[in-house]
């Protein structure tokens, strides 16, 4: 493999596949397969999870919430998510630990980074739930910020599309994808990747981006071994 440990960031729409709310067991099966070529080639994994499948803060808020109770909301159904794909996970055999920013000891650990990379280094895949506990930060920053802490080498983005374009793919037929970007591309041009406050995280810490297609079968796989998949988001240095 190409990477020594990584974080993968997991929306919560792509869990729900072609549902319209929750989640899709076969997406989760299908997440699970690939993790376990991940791991068995000794790559170190934990993973991010959103939670829009089933909460969004920000509709929260403009449906008149008050913001920071919609994103803890939120924060809660990132913990769903991450509990049900530990599941999946365990069922295939690749030990599983969820450690959430909210306590909630008897579902999940409390995130502890030195333990977290201690699980890392046991060979186990550490889910992180809850956001970073603090309503008005997405889940990617949480993934920018968990990546720094646990030393990751990349932050892969699965998402429903295979890459960054320059316009929505799914309105325009003329979108154009971009195999490389750099940190700078993505803040000035404000291309929809990760939030400001995410990209200016991996930009200070020089963690690369790769954002592609979850719902190709194998892409997990081939992104961890370094193929060319779906957009590259990198120091200018690197470009």
């Amino acid at each position: 493999m190409a990477y020594r440990r990584v974080l993968l960031k997991l929306s919560g729409e792509a869990l729900m596949g072609d549902q319209g709310y929750g989640i899709d067991p076969a997406i989760v099966q299908s997440i699970a397969k690939d993790v376990v070529e991940v791991v068995s080639g000794g790559t170190q994994l934990a993973i991010v999870v959103g939670g829009g499948n089933i909460f969004r803060g920000l509709k929260g808020s403009a449906a008149g919430m008050d913001r920071a109770t919609a994103d803890y909301v939120g924060m809660l159904a990132t913990v769903m998510n991450a509990i049900t794909l530990q599941d999946g996970l365990e069922r295939a055999g690749v030990p599983t630990r969820v450690q959430s920013a909210i306590s909630m000891q008897e579902v999940a650990e409390p995130y502890i980074r030195r333990r977290a990379i201690r699980h890392l280094e046991k060979g186990r895949v550490v889910i992180f739930g809850a956001g970073c506990g603090n309503p008005f930060f997405t889940t990617d920053t949480t993934a920018a910020l968990r990546a720094a802490e646990i030393n990751a080498d990349v932050i892969f983005k699965a998402t429903k599309v295979d890459g960054v374009y320059d316009k929505d793919p799914a309105k325009h037929s003329d979108a154009v994808r971009y195999e490389t970007l750099t940190f700078l591309d993505v803040l000035s041009g404000e291309l929809e990747v990760m939030d400001s406050t995410a990209i200016a995280l991996c930009k200070d810490n020089a963690i690369p981006i790769v954002v592609f297609d979850l719902f190709g079968s194998g892409n997990i796989g081939r992104a961890v071994a370094g193929e060319p998949i779906g957009t590259s988001i990198v120091p200018a240095a690197r470009r």
